[in-house]
Protein backbone atom coordinates (compact mmCIF):
# COMPACT_ATOMS: atom_id res chain seq x y z
CA UNK A 1 0.00 0.00 0.00
CA UNK A 2 1.43 3.34 -1.06
CA UNK A 3 2.08 5.78 1.71
CA UNK A 4 0.22 9.07 1.66
CA UNK A 5 2.35 12.07 0.80
CA UNK A 6 2.52 14.45 3.75
CA UNK A 7 0.68 17.69 3.20
CA UNK A 8 2.84 20.83 3.05
CA UNK A 9 0.78 23.21 5.14
CA UNK A 10 2.77 26.20 3.85
CA UNK A 11 2.00 25.50 0.20
CA UNK A 12 -0.76 27.56 -1.40
CA UNK A 13 -3.90 25.72 -2.39
CA UNK A 14 -3.53 27.07 -5.93
CA UNK A 15 0.12 27.37 -6.96
CA UNK A 16 -0.66 29.52 -10.00
CA UNK A 17 -2.74 31.86 -7.83
CA UNK A 18 0.14 32.09 -5.36
CA UNK A 19 2.61 32.94 -8.12
CA UNK A 20 0.35 35.67 -9.46
CA UNK A 21 -0.25 37.05 -5.99
CA UNK A 22 3.42 37.31 -5.08
CA UNK A 23 4.29 38.71 -8.50
CA UNK A 24 1.67 41.44 -8.11
CA UNK A 25 2.81 42.07 -4.54
CA UNK A 26 6.36 42.76 -5.70
CA UNK A 27 5.28 44.85 -8.68
CA UNK A 28 3.10 47.15 -6.58
CA UNK A 29 5.29 47.64 -3.52
CA UNK A 30 5.91 51.29 -2.70
CA UNK A 31 9.59 50.42 -2.53
CA UNK A 32 11.94 49.69 -5.39
CA UNK A 33 12.67 45.96 -5.66
CA UNK A 34 15.52 44.40 -7.63
CA UNK A 35 16.43 40.69 -7.49
CA UNK A 36 19.35 38.88 -9.09
CA UNK A 37 20.27 35.21 -9.36
CA UNK A 38 23.48 33.65 -8.03
CA UNK A 39 24.92 33.55 -11.54
CA UNK A 40 24.40 37.29 -12.10
CA UNK A 41 21.12 37.51 -14.03
CA UNK A 42 18.27 39.93 -13.37
CA UNK A 43 15.38 37.99 -11.84
CA UNK A 44 12.94 40.78 -11.01
CA UNK A 45 12.57 44.55 -10.87
CA UNK A 46 9.33 46.42 -10.29
CA UNK A 47 8.15 49.57 -12.07
CA UNK A 48 9.02 51.80 -9.14
CA UNK A 49 12.52 50.35 -9.13
CA UNK A 50 12.99 51.38 -12.75
CA UNK A 51 11.64 54.87 -12.02
CA UNK A 52 13.78 55.46 -8.94
CA UNK A 53 16.90 54.46 -10.89
CA UNK A 54 15.86 56.60 -13.84
CA UNK A 55 15.70 53.62 -16.22
CA UNK A 56 13.12 52.48 -18.74
CA UNK A 57 11.93 48.85 -18.81
CA UNK A 58 12.90 46.95 -21.94
CA UNK A 59 11.63 43.63 -23.23
CA UNK A 60 14.03 40.87 -22.34
CA UNK A 61 15.53 42.56 -19.28
CA UNK A 62 14.67 39.56 -17.11
CA UNK A 63 17.29 36.87 -17.54
CA UNK A 64 19.96 39.26 -18.84
CA UNK A 65 23.15 39.94 -16.85
CA UNK A 66 22.19 42.60 -14.34
CA UNK A 67 25.37 44.56 -15.08
CA UNK A 68 24.10 45.08 -18.65
CA UNK A 69 20.62 46.15 -17.58
CA UNK A 70 22.04 48.51 -14.94
CA UNK A 71 25.04 49.80 -16.86
CA UNK A 72 23.79 53.40 -16.40
CA UNK A 73 23.81 52.91 -12.61
CA UNK A 74 27.35 51.73 -11.77
CA UNK A 75 26.77 52.50 -8.08
CA UNK A 76 24.01 49.87 -7.93
CA UNK A 77 26.13 47.39 -9.87
CA UNK A 78 28.96 47.75 -7.35
CA UNK A 79 26.59 47.08 -4.45
CA UNK A 80 25.19 43.96 -6.14
CA UNK A 81 28.66 42.69 -7.01
CA UNK A 82 29.43 42.44 -3.31
CA UNK A 83 26.17 40.65 -2.48
CA UNK A 84 27.69 37.15 -2.44
CA UNK A 85 31.07 38.04 -0.99
CA UNK A 86 29.94 38.59 2.57
CA UNK A 87 27.33 37.26 4.94
CA UNK A 88 27.09 40.64 6.66
CA UNK A 89 25.01 42.65 4.21
CA UNK A 90 23.96 46.27 4.80
CA UNK A 91 20.56 46.54 6.43
CA UNK A 92 20.32 50.31 6.09
CA UNK A 93 22.69 52.14 3.78
CA UNK A 94 22.64 54.99 1.30
CA UNK A 95 24.13 55.80 -2.06
CA UNK A 96 23.87 58.68 -4.50
CA UNK A 97 23.17 57.98 -8.16
CA UNK A 98 25.40 59.88 -10.54
CA UNK A 99 22.83 59.52 -13.33
CA UNK A 100 19.97 61.27 -11.51
CA UNK A 101 21.87 62.80 -8.53
CA UNK A 102 19.26 61.22 -6.25
CA UNK A 103 19.91 59.90 -2.76
CA UNK A 104 18.89 56.25 -2.43
CA UNK A 105 18.39 54.32 0.80
CA UNK A 106 18.68 50.55 0.42
CA UNK A 107 18.71 47.15 2.11
CA UNK A 108 20.50 44.14 0.60
CA UNK A 109 19.66 40.56 1.55
CA UNK A 110 20.25 37.00 0.31
CA UNK A 111 17.65 34.70 -1.22
CA UNK A 112 17.87 31.21 0.33
CA UNK A 113 16.11 28.16 -1.15
CA UNK A 114 14.44 25.31 0.79
CA UNK A 115 17.76 23.48 0.97
CA UNK A 116 19.50 26.40 2.61
CA UNK A 117 21.49 27.31 -0.48
CA UNK A 118 22.14 30.91 -1.45
CA UNK A 119 20.47 31.30 -4.86
CA UNK A 120 20.23 35.05 -5.25
CA UNK A 121 20.05 38.48 -3.67
CA UNK A 122 17.44 41.21 -3.39
CA UNK A 123 17.86 44.94 -3.17
CA UNK A 124 15.05 46.96 -1.62
CA UNK A 125 15.54 50.68 -2.14
CA UNK A 126 13.77 53.99 -1.69
CA UNK A 127 14.26 57.47 -3.06
CA UNK A 128 15.38 59.65 -0.13
CA UNK A 129 15.97 62.82 -2.14
CA UNK A 130 12.88 64.64 -0.90
CA UNK A 131 13.55 63.53 2.68
CA UNK A 132 17.14 64.72 2.35
CA UNK A 133 16.00 68.08 0.96
CA UNK A 134 13.53 68.58 3.80
CA UNK A 135 16.15 67.65 6.41
CA UNK A 136 18.67 70.04 4.84
CA UNK A 137 16.09 72.83 4.85
CA UNK A 138 15.35 72.14 8.50
CA UNK A 139 19.07 72.25 9.33
CA UNK A 140 19.41 75.50 7.38
CA UNK A 141 16.44 77.00 9.21
CA UNK A 142 17.96 76.04 12.56
CA UNK A 143 21.32 77.55 11.61
CA UNK A 144 19.70 80.73 10.32
CA UNK A 145 17.58 81.04 13.46
CA UNK A 146 20.69 80.92 15.63
CA UNK A 147 22.52 83.27 13.29
CA UNK A 148 19.51 85.57 13.23
CA UNK A 149 19.58 86.06 17.00
CA UNK A 150 23.26 87.00 16.86
CA UNK A 151 22.79 89.23 13.80
CA UNK A 152 19.86 91.03 15.43
CA UNK A 153 21.98 91.88 18.45
CA UNK A 154 24.86 93.08 16.26
CA UNK A 155 22.53 95.05 14.01
CA UNK A 156 21.05 96.85 17.00
CA UNK A 157 24.52 97.91 18.13
CA UNK A 158 25.55 98.96 14.60
CA UNK A 159 22.39 100.76 13.49
CA UNK A 160 22.42 103.25 16.34
CA UNK A 161 25.96 104.57 15.61
CA UNK A 162 25.16 104.67 11.89
CA UNK A 163 22.06 106.76 12.55
CA UNK A 164 24.08 109.08 14.77
CA UNK A 165 26.76 109.47 12.09
CA UNK A 166 24.16 110.35 9.49
CA UNK A 167 22.42 112.88 11.78
CA UNK A 168 25.69 114.54 12.83
CA UNK A 169 26.84 114.73 9.21
CA UNK A 170 23.58 116.47 8.36
CA UNK A 171 24.11 118.99 11.16
CA UNK A 172 27.62 119.72 9.92
CA UNK A 173 26.29 120.23 6.38
CA UNK A 174 24.08 123.03 7.62
CA UNK A 175 26.89 124.61 9.63
CA UNK A 176 29.39 124.39 6.77
CA UNK A 177 27.05 125.32 3.93
CA UNK A 178 29.61 127.78 2.52
CA UNK A 179 32.51 125.29 2.35
CA UNK A 180 32.16 123.17 -0.80
CA UNK A 181 35.02 120.78 -0.02
CA UNK A 182 33.59 119.96 3.40
CA UNK A 183 30.10 119.50 1.94
CA UNK A 184 31.42 117.00 -0.58
CA UNK A 185 33.07 114.99 2.19
CA UNK A 186 29.96 115.10 4.35
CA UNK A 187 27.80 113.93 1.45
CA UNK A 188 30.13 110.95 1.04
CA UNK A 189 29.83 110.21 4.77
CA UNK A 190 26.03 110.28 4.58
CA UNK A 191 26.01 108.12 1.45
CA UNK A 192 28.29 105.50 2.99
CA UNK A 193 26.26 105.48 6.21
CA UNK A 194 23.06 104.84 4.28
CA UNK A 195 24.77 102.02 2.35
CA UNK A 196 26.06 100.43 5.55
CA UNK A 197 22.59 100.63 7.08
CA UNK A 198 21.10 99.00 3.97
CA UNK A 199 23.60 96.14 4.28
CA UNK A 200 22.66 95.61 7.92
CA UNK A 201 18.97 95.51 7.00
CA UNK A 202 19.61 93.04 4.17
CA UNK A 203 21.67 90.74 6.40
CA UNK A 204 18.86 90.75 8.96
CA UNK A 205 16.36 89.94 6.24
CA UNK A 206 18.45 87.00 5.10
CA UNK A 207 19.03 85.38 8.50
CA UNK A 208 15.51 85.96 9.85
CA UNK A 209 13.41 82.75 9.58
CA UNK A 210 10.56 83.05 7.10
CA UNK A 211 7.09 82.80 8.58
CA UNK A 212 4.82 82.04 5.63
CA UNK A 213 1.41 83.69 5.69
CA UNK A 214 -0.25 81.72 2.92
CA UNK A 215 -3.35 82.66 1.02
CA UNK A 216 -4.77 82.24 -2.47
CA UNK A 217 -2.89 84.57 -4.79
CA UNK A 218 -3.03 85.16 -8.53
CA UNK A 219 0.27 85.04 -10.39
CA UNK A 220 -0.71 87.95 -12.63
CA UNK A 221 -1.21 90.29 -9.66
CA UNK A 222 2.03 89.12 -8.04
CA UNK A 223 4.07 89.86 -11.17
CA UNK A 224 2.47 93.29 -11.68
CA UNK A 225 3.29 94.27 -8.10
CA UNK A 226 6.80 92.84 -8.44
CA UNK A 227 7.52 95.03 -11.47
CA UNK A 228 6.53 98.13 -9.50
CA UNK A 229 8.68 97.09 -6.53
CA UNK A 230 11.65 96.31 -8.78
CA UNK A 231 11.44 99.78 -10.33
CA UNK A 232 11.81 101.22 -6.83
CA UNK A 233 14.94 99.13 -6.22
CA UNK A 234 16.74 99.64 -9.53
CA UNK A 235 16.38 102.12 -12.38
CA UNK A 236 14.43 100.47 -15.19
CA UNK A 237 15.19 102.98 -17.91
CA UNK A 238 14.06 101.87 -21.34
CA UNK A 239 13.82 98.18 -20.46
CA UNK A 240 10.64 96.68 -21.93
CA UNK A 241 8.75 93.86 -20.19
CA UNK A 242 6.51 91.29 -21.83
CA UNK A 243 4.34 89.26 -19.45
CA UNK A 244 2.56 86.13 -20.64
CA UNK A 245 0.71 83.77 -18.30
CA UNK A 246 -1.02 80.69 -19.71
CA UNK A 247 -4.78 80.66 -19.10
CA UNK A 248 -4.66 77.33 -17.25
CA UNK A 249 -2.31 78.65 -14.53
CA UNK A 250 -4.28 78.43 -11.26
CA UNK A 251 -4.02 80.62 -8.18
CA UNK A 252 -1.21 79.63 -5.81
CA UNK A 253 -1.49 78.91 -2.11
CA UNK A 254 1.51 81.02 -1.10
CA UNK A 255 2.74 84.04 0.81
CA UNK A 256 2.11 87.02 -1.49
CA UNK A 257 4.58 89.31 0.30
CA UNK A 258 7.40 86.79 -0.04
CA UNK A 259 6.60 86.10 -3.71
CA UNK A 260 6.65 89.83 -4.48
CA UNK A 261 10.06 90.05 -2.86
CA UNK A 262 11.25 87.01 -4.81
CA UNK A 263 10.25 88.27 -8.26
CA UNK A 264 11.10 91.93 -7.58
CA UNK A 265 14.66 90.84 -6.69
CA UNK A 266 14.94 88.85 -9.93
CA UNK A 267 13.57 91.76 -11.96
CA UNK A 268 15.84 94.30 -10.24
CA UNK A 269 18.81 92.06 -11.09
CA UNK A 270 17.66 91.98 -14.72
CA UNK A 271 17.29 95.78 -14.83
CA UNK A 272 20.79 96.19 -13.45
CA UNK A 273 22.28 93.68 -15.90
CA UNK A 274 20.57 95.43 -18.83
CA UNK A 275 21.86 98.85 -17.81
CA UNK A 276 18.64 100.67 -18.68
CA UNK A 277 18.14 99.20 -22.15
CA UNK A 278 16.91 95.78 -23.25
CA UNK A 279 14.04 93.36 -22.81
CA UNK A 280 12.66 91.09 -20.09
CA UNK A 281 10.22 88.23 -20.70
CA UNK A 282 8.01 86.95 -17.89
CA UNK A 283 6.39 83.58 -18.61
CA UNK A 284 4.02 81.61 -16.39
CA UNK A 285 2.94 78.05 -17.19
CA UNK A 286 1.38 75.05 -15.46
CA UNK A 287 3.13 71.71 -15.10
CA UNK A 288 0.25 69.24 -14.60
CA UNK A 289 0.22 66.19 -12.35
CA UNK A 290 2.83 63.73 -13.59
CA UNK A 291 2.90 60.19 -12.25
CA UNK A 292 5.63 59.04 -14.65
CA UNK A 293 8.47 61.25 -13.46
CA UNK A 294 11.65 59.13 -13.28
CA UNK A 295 12.74 58.65 -9.70
CA UNK A 296 9.48 59.76 -8.14
CA UNK A 297 7.65 57.40 -5.80
CA UNK A 298 4.45 59.42 -5.75
CA UNK A 299 2.80 61.34 -8.60
CA UNK A 300 4.35 64.77 -8.88
CA UNK A 301 1.80 67.41 -7.77
CA UNK A 302 0.89 70.24 -10.15
CA UNK A 303 3.40 73.07 -10.23
CA UNK A 304 3.62 76.52 -11.73
CA UNK A 305 6.80 77.54 -13.54
CA UNK A 306 7.70 81.23 -13.84
CA UNK A 307 10.58 82.24 -16.10
CA UNK A 308 12.33 85.60 -15.86
CA UNK A 309 14.41 85.95 -19.02
CA UNK A 310 16.54 88.92 -20.09
CA UNK A 311 18.68 89.61 -23.14
CA UNK A 312 21.55 91.11 -21.17
CA UNK A 313 25.26 90.25 -21.10
CA UNK A 314 24.71 86.89 -19.40
CA UNK A 315 26.59 85.14 -16.60
CA UNK A 316 29.83 83.17 -16.90
CA UNK A 317 29.75 79.43 -16.18
CA UNK A 318 32.04 79.91 -13.17
CA UNK A 319 29.82 82.58 -11.61
CA UNK A 320 26.63 80.68 -12.45
CA UNK A 321 27.60 77.93 -10.01
CA UNK A 322 27.83 80.41 -7.12
CA UNK A 323 25.18 83.04 -7.75
CA UNK A 324 22.82 81.70 -5.04
CA UNK A 325 25.57 81.50 -2.41
CA UNK A 326 25.30 84.09 0.39
CA UNK A 327 27.66 87.07 0.03
CA UNK A 328 28.82 86.11 -3.48
CA UNK A 329 28.63 89.12 -5.79
CA UNK A 330 30.35 90.51 -8.87
CA UNK A 331 29.10 94.04 -8.15
CA UNK A 332 31.49 96.59 -6.58
CA UNK A 333 28.93 97.62 -3.96
CA UNK A 334 26.69 94.55 -3.82
CA UNK A 335 26.07 92.50 -0.69
CA UNK A 336 25.61 89.18 -2.48
CA UNK A 337 22.38 88.49 -0.61
CA UNK A 338 19.72 89.30 -3.23
CA UNK A 339 19.70 85.91 -4.95
CA UNK A 340 20.41 84.10 -1.66
CA UNK A 341 17.19 85.61 -0.31
CA UNK A 342 15.37 84.59 -3.50
CA UNK A 343 16.46 81.00 -3.01
CA UNK A 344 15.45 81.11 0.64
CA UNK A 345 11.93 82.24 -0.30
CA UNK A 346 11.69 79.51 -2.95
CA UNK A 347 12.83 76.87 -0.46
CA UNK A 348 10.29 78.08 2.10
CA UNK A 349 7.56 77.40 -0.49
CA UNK A 350 9.03 73.92 -1.21
CA UNK A 351 9.91 75.08 -4.70
CA UNK A 352 12.97 75.11 -6.90
CA UNK A 353 14.98 77.75 -8.75
CA UNK A 354 17.34 77.18 -11.67
CA UNK A 355 19.46 79.59 -13.67
CA UNK A 356 20.53 79.16 -17.27
CA UNK A 357 22.95 81.59 -18.88
CA UNK A 358 26.08 82.12 -20.91
CA UNK A 359 28.17 85.19 -21.62
CA UNK A 360 26.55 87.28 -24.33
CA UNK A 361 23.34 85.25 -24.33
CA UNK A 362 21.28 86.75 -21.53
CA UNK A 363 20.06 84.93 -18.43
CA UNK A 364 16.96 82.93 -17.54
CA UNK A 365 15.81 82.26 -13.98
CA UNK A 366 13.23 79.50 -13.75
CA UNK A 367 11.17 79.37 -10.55
CA UNK A 368 9.07 76.23 -9.95
CA UNK A 369 6.43 76.48 -7.21
CA UNK A 370 3.87 73.90 -6.10
CA UNK A 371 0.28 75.02 -6.52
CA UNK A 372 -0.22 73.87 -2.90
CA UNK A 373 2.97 73.85 -0.77
CA UNK A 374 4.11 70.91 1.31
CA UNK A 375 2.11 70.89 4.55
CA UNK A 376 5.28 71.02 6.68
CA UNK A 377 6.15 74.46 5.28
CA UNK A 378 2.93 76.12 6.39
CA UNK A 379 3.45 78.89 8.85
CA UNK A 380 7.26 78.77 8.77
Amino acid sequence: MARKRPVDVAAPVDASLGDRFFRQLVLHLRTGVLAITRDGRLAAMNDLGYRVLGLSPRPGDLGRPYAEVLHECPEVVRVLQGAFESGNLPNRAEMRLRKTRRAIGYTLSHVIDDGGRMVGATLFFKDLTRVEQIEERERLRDRLAALGEMAAAIAHEVKNPLASIEVLAGVLKRQLADRSEALETLNDIIKESKMANAIVVEVLEFVRPIQLQVERVGLDDILKDSITLAEGKMRRGAVSIDTQIDPDVPDLLADPHQLRQLFSNLLANAFEALGGEGHVDLRGSLVPVDDDTPGAEEPEPPKVVVEVRDNGPGISAEDLERIFSPFFTTKPQGTGLGLAIVRKVVDAHEGRIDAVSALGRGATFRVTLPVVPYAGSMGR
